[in-house]
């Protein structure tokens, strides 16, 4: 799996052979690097109250002295230990910006909290002197020897790995690489995508169209069933859970990694489709949080739109493809022939556009993906979003 991290690296992701002396010593690892964590949380909350600065440096002292006179801290590797520090801190000071910038309460990074022992899933992270790849194995300080699943290898040397448990259980391990990239020929063809509902992305051309899998739907049935079961089986308070209780928890989110999986999967592969096709792709920069608040909450989340928007920004950033994000106000009521504008909301029901001042009828999405095409300063040539031999070379020019 292979996922953006930002500055010119991606995270390949791969599944980890965890043998039962691997597993006890990884989660005593993350018992020790989850204390750190909290007590750094301590000590911050400690450090505000009494108005004074509590950065890295503080931190690390702290760390320190722990080590020396606690055992047990001492044991494990100061590489994850000293990572939790790094993280923490840097936690702080996107949460303690946000606050000074004065950002709405629902875009602000909270400030760190202790994480529960039953809770937190475990997360160690380890820079390049703490870890090594030997025989196709990776070695942790600390004596940490774990078999990676090599679906495919790596391109270059990693600088970090992180190594994490999912909710069902599996480990992984997450290596950060520099970015490669892998440009394609060049076609001379733009595309415009609209985002939506009913259809996820709507195009100027009709082969590139992504249909709404509705995975979701589909998998509703067994949901509810395992619903069903979790509150037949539901514990009383400070009882432990049936064994009945656990499997069927355990199939719920067998059932949600699926959806999410084949989601991933439908999102990419049209990513790069849409990349090998086309050189320039104007972009709907759509935000489906609002949706959340809609009757079309549970659809739209079905969608996928944040993902597959996602997805199609770093194929195009891996394959040397310009990606355009044009703005999305009014890009339903504008006319994508003479640019007039509606002067009325046009309700959602109403999916042909036409438009009141040169009489031009198309479908409403259509209409809009033409509309991207403008915005990002393209013009196409056709309906099907193809341009003249060499104009990109003369724009560029």
């Amino acid at each position: 799996m292979r996922e953006a991290e930002g500055a010119g690296r991606v995270r390949y992701t791969y599944r980890l052979r965890v043998s039962s002396g691997a597993r006890a010593d990884l989660e005593a690892e993350w018992a020790r690097c989850r204390w750190v964590w909290n007590e750094s949380v301590a000590r911050s909350k400690k450090a505000h109250a009494d108005g004074e600065a509590c950065g890295p440096a503080r931190l690390d002292k702290m760390l320190t002295q722990a080590r020396a006179v606690t055992p047990w801290l001492a044991a494990g590797s100061s590489v994850p230990q000293q990572q939790t520090v790094r993280d923490f801190a840097a936690a702080r000071a996107k949460a303690l910006k946000d606050i000074k910038d004065r950002l709405p309460a629902r875009r602000r990074a909270g400030m760190p909290r202790h994480r529960k022992k039953h809770r937190a899933r475990p997360t160690l992270n380890y820079t390049r002197r703490g870890f090594r790849l030997k025989d196709g194995r990776l070695h942790l300080a600390g004596g940490i020897v774990l078999t990676v699943v090599w679906s495919r290898p790596l391109p270059a040397e990693p600088s970090s790995v992180r190594v994490y448990r999912d909710r069902l259980g599996a480990w992984y391990a997450s290596f950060v690489v520099p970015a490669q990239l892998q440009p394609l020929p060049a076609t001379g063809r733009v595309l415009g995508v609209d985002w939506g509902v009913k259809e996820t992305a709507t195009t100027t051309s009709d082969a590139h169209d992504l249909p709404h899998p509705e995975y979701g739907r589909k998998a509703k049935e067994r949901l509810c069933r395992y619903d069903r079961m979790m509150a037949r089986r539901k514990p009383k308070k400070g009882q432990p859970a049936s064994k009945g209780y656990r499997e069927a928890k355990k199939w719920r989110a067998k059932t949600y990694q699926k959806i999410a999986r084949q989601r991933q999967d439908t999102a990419r592969k049209w990513a790069k489709k849409v990349v090998r096709d086309h050189d320039v792709i104007a972009v709907e920069d759509f935000r489906p949080r609002f949706l959340a608040r809609t009757s079309m909450a549970r659809k739209a989340a079905d969608a996928a739109i944040g993902a597959t928007k996602q997805a199609l920004i770093e194929m195009g950033r891996k394959h040397a493809r310009d990606v355009r994000l044009v703005h999305p106000a009014h890009t339903t009521m504008d006319c994508a022939r003479c640019g007039a504008r509606t002067k009325h909301v046009l309700p959602l029901s109403e999916r042909t556009y036409t438009c009141t001042a040169c009489g031009a009828v198309s479908p409403r999405d259509k209409n809009s993906a033409r509309v991207m095409l403008l915005r990002a300063g393209l013009d196409p040539a056709g309906v099907e979003g193809a341009r003249p031999p060499g104009a990109l070379l003369q724009e560029a020019a």
